[in-house]
């Protein structure tokens, strides 16, 4: 390589804004992030699944965050709680069930604005996918909604047994919509990591989200590192742009003006060829440039999330060769990954 003062320049603004993550990020193993937890094999979301998450290694704990109606954030996939708590079985919030839009979807069930904290608590958690996981499945009901702050006590309390950093990493889930609510969550959950210590470029929390105004938001409001989700379809809720052009290097140095990082699927790092993986793609080099973390998601172990050439055989419950995705990421130089079954990916981190 020809090194050029602009060459220089350019390495040394990356080094900068990668040095401001967390000091779990700059470590030499990429992170281990539990999406919803150990969501493969525990109700996803539920404190039951960040603690078996914890057990088998992970480095962070990922929950979604959405609002209720007086204004706290709870940890559901989703605002529509139908599919993942027994609320169609309760009587007395019958009446509740609606169908709205939410980011251009028509969506009918239960959703989180419609309830209290009092009394979405009474209801209790379920496996989302019980045909697919119901080893999952028989812990349904054995645990309410959690909030953020019980999952940031859960972090603080098992990091000081087990002497090791145990981040947590929300995301902010349909903000724009919520704030056409009059609840927008930037400013309620900025408090939440000041009120924790964590308000700092140095804790250990990320914030993300596929929606791109509401980081810019958080930006202002505190220094905790930003993550930008991108998905291989479509683009974001609240702007004329599409993802795919997002993760180009253009893309890229634009959202390092106000993300730490990009959380791209998966399939745009290590693309399926042929029905097998192929080579990795420019993202995560692309990313690296500019400055930027890479942290794709979400890696499941079962036939059914699986290229064809790694499952086997044909039932879409049996785990495939799932070891080939998560080594083909750690090859692809990735700093840390999403993983439904964290304890797999530790094992196959090494």
């Amino acid at each position: 390589m020809h090194i050029t003062r602009r060459t220089l320049g350019a390495t040394a603004a990356a080094t900068a804004a990668l040095s401001a993550l967390p000091a779990l990020a700059r470590k030499k193993k990429p992170l281990i992030i539990a999406h919803r937890g150990a969501s493969g094999e525990r109700p996803e979301s539920t404190l039951m699944a960040f603690r078996l998450a914890i057990a088998e290694g992970a480095d962070f704990i990922e929950p979604d965050l959405v609002s209720t109606k007086d204004g706290h954030l709870v940890v559901r996939h989703e605002n529509n709680v139908a599919e993942t708590t027994d609320v169609a079985s309760r009587p007395e919030f019958a009446a509740r069930r609606a169908t709205k839009v939410i980011d251009g979807e028509s969506l009918t069930g239960w959703f989180s604005e419609d309830f209290t904290l009092a009394e979405i608590k009474t209801l209790r958690a379920r496996e989302r996918l019980p045909r697919l996981r119901p080893g999952s499945a028989s812990f349904d009901g054995r645990e309410a909604i959690a909030t953020y702050q019980e999952v940031i006590d859960l972090a603080k309390a098992q990091s000081a047994r087990l002497r090791r950093t145990i981040g947590t990493y929300p995301e902010m889930k349909h903000p724009t919509y919520f704030a056409g609510l009059g609840l927008a969550p930037e400013h309620r959950l900025a408090a939440m990591l000041k009120r924790n210590g964590l308000d700092s470029p140095t804790a250990p929390v990320f914030v993300q989200c596929f929606e791109v105004g509401p980081l810019k938001t958080f930006k202002t409001l505190s220094r905790a590192p930003r993550i930008q989700l991108v998905s291989a379809e479509g683009g974001p809720a609240d702007a004329a742009l599409r993802y795919r052009d997002m993760v180009s290097a253009s893309g890229l140095k634009a959202i390092a003006a106000y993300a730490n990082g990009v959380g791209p699927d998966w399939s745009m790092v290590i693309p399926t060829v042929d029905g097998g993986l192929g080579p990795a793609t420019a993202l995560v080099g692309d990313a690296h440039a500019a400055g930027l973390a890479v942290h794709p998601w979400t890696v499941r172990a079962e036939n059914a999330f699986l290229p064809p050439k790694l499952r086997k055989g044909t039932d879409p419950m049996v785990h495939g060769e799932v070891d080939a995705v998560y080594k083909a990421l750690f090859a692809a130089g990735v700093d840390g990954l999403f993983s439904d079954f964290p304890g797999l990916a530790v094992k196959a981190r090494g």
